[in-house]
């Protein structure tokens, strides 16, 4: 056994803007230094990142790696790498490991199982479709500003059921949530929370109602709340970063209309996963991953990213909806979402084009484990 390389130079944690056809060199640099490599982390103590793909499943379902940050290092820098609050204070999807995270997971996943969102199919091309239409003036427009982050916050209000008139307000509380000025998130957290809270209050029969139901009357409001915050953000801020992408590759394609669209997302996804990195996790005990000696309460990452751009590796969308007992349960919705705008572009704008050269896109993310996103995007639907 022996320890990880210690790459003290690079930091792919720090907030960057970049042109798109730029990438992140840390995540190759990385993955040629070894399957784990130690960094110092945003958090104020070191960080182990796998880099190959077997270790990492290995990780996915390993339950000496806890989600739980209670057992972050103690000297944990929560300003500079923002935690959940702990499982015990907050129960969550994101936090919970075995048996409690099984039975929250055992409430969700049947809302979201491919045969339900494949029924919503209809639903969602009509909703790309009309708001598609409404940003369409003739004039360029920056679809993300007009059009990425109400599109996914749209579905999902749309089928949680929830009043369709919070979209604008919860836009706004995601945008923050992107925000590197102290305080921000927190503000988004309770805002998107009191959104979901004041929405149900008000009646509905989508997936919010059924998972109140589903949970039992014996689940705290606060926590149902919360249920409901993290699946309207984490649905609207993956999807809003991945939808920028497919359709800035879509549109810059010198054959778009012969290309298969799941063929496109897959490619996209590994390219430019909405999250670089997976969220964190905890060692809970001594471990050895790939050979090399982890410390109980080391800070864990799998490189998403640098997995995916492997240019040895060949498989779908490897681990970009993760893998194991915390697979996204919303898989299937964001790529149904993908899919339908690439679809309603084809069908409806089949020469829509950048109004930019694609040259100056750019990108970028606040750091930490945040996801890159295209600044702007102007596009000509009807040139």
């Amino acid at each position: 056994m022996s320890d990880a390389p210690h790459l003290s130079t690079l930091n792919p944690f720090k907030a960057r803007t970049s042109r798109l056809d730029q990438p992140d060199p840390t995540h190759a640099a990385m993955r040629e230094a070894g399957p784990v490599v130690r960094l110092d982390g945003p958090g104020g103590s070191p960080v182990w990142i796998v880099t190959a793909e077997q270790p990492a499943r290995e990780i996915l379902t390993d339950p000496r790696f806890t989600k739980n940050p209670s057992h972050a290092p103690a000297n944990w820098n929560h300003e500079a790498a923002p935690l959940e609050q702990t499982a015990e204070a907050q129960p969550s999807l994101t936090t919970l490991d075995g048996e409690p995270h099984a039975a929250l997971r055992r409430a969700h996943a049947p809302l979201f199982s491919a045969k339900r969102i494949r029924a919503q199919s209809e639903r969602v091309h009509h909703l790309a479709r009309t708001l598609l239409a409404e940003v369409d003036d003739g004039a360029p427009v920056d679809l993300m500003a007009g059009f990425t982050t109400r599109f996914p916050l749209t579905v999902l209000i749309d089928l949680l059921g929830l009043p369709m008139d919070l979209v604008p307000a919860a836009g706004a509380a995601c945008l923050r949530m992107l925000s590197d000025i102290p305080g921000q998130q927190a503000d988004a957290i309770g805002t998107l929370a009191g959104l979901a809270a004041s929405g149900l209050d008000r009646g509905g029969d989508g997936i919010a109602a059924r998972l109140r139901d589903r949970l039992g009357p014996d689940t705290p409001p606060r926590d149902l709340h919360y249920h409901l915050f993290s699946l309207i953000f984490a649905g609207q801020l993956t999807t809003d970063a991945a939808l920028g992408f497919v359709i800035a590759e879509w549109l810059t394609s010198s054959e778009p209309s012969t290309r298969s669209i799941p063929e496109l997302v897959d490619h996209v996804l590994r390219q430019h996963p909405p999250a670089p990195f997976t969220l964190w996790r905890f060692t809970t005990t001594p471990v050895s991953v790939a050979g090399i000696d982890l410390p109980a309460g080391a800070a864990v990452l799998i490189d998403i990213r640098g997995i995916g751009t492997d240019p040895g590796h060949t498989g779908g969308t490897d681990l970009v909806f993760g893998a194991g007992p915390h697979y996204c349960i919303g898989a299937q919705l964001a790529r149904l979402e993908l899919t339908a705008v690439l679809t309603v572009l084809r069908d409806d704008f089949p020469r829509a084009r950048l109004a930019v050269p694609a040259a100056h896109l750019q990108c970028s993310t606040v750091g930490g484990i945040m996801g890159d996103r295209l600044v702007q995007m102007p596009v000509l639907l009807r040139p």
